[in-house]
């Protein structure tokens, strides 16, 4: 399984980041061989809108199954939806105590955004 992690830096032990659309980029971590990948985020970070629905793509193209994150609009909620993505917020401290958290059954799923556009 890869899990999507927003980060503020490549370094599975520097913070999650708390916006999706603008987050700094992704941690991609696969479960199975514990690799991690980062994927750069900042031509959605700069993003005049659209972020949300570019980064959800991102996600997508990147074969995430699961999304941990701080929080997620409602656009870039409904694209990964649609793409089957599971979405848990909340996400706080390193991405690595994030995926802990995550594995831990301590994040909840996300039902609906919890943010508004533009957040």
């Amino acid at each position: 399984m890869k899990l999507a992690i927003s980060a503020e830096t490549g370094n599975i032990s520097g913070p999650v980041d708390a916006r999706f659309g603008r987050a700094k980029g992704f941690i991609i971590h696969d479960t199975e061989t514990g690799k991690n990948e980062f994927i750069d985020n900042t031509q959605n970070l700069n993003s005049a809108q659209g972020a949300g629905i570019q980064s959800a793509k991102t996600i997508i193209n990147a074969g995430a199954d699961v999304l941990i994150t701080g929080n997620v609009g409602p656009k870039a909620f409904s694209a990964l939806k649609a793409a089957k993505i599971e979405i848990f917020t909340g996400a706080k401290g390193s991405a690595s105590d994030a995926i802990q958290d995550y594995i831990s059954g301590i994040l909840i799923k996300a039902e609906d955004a919890n943010v508004e556009s533009h957040w």
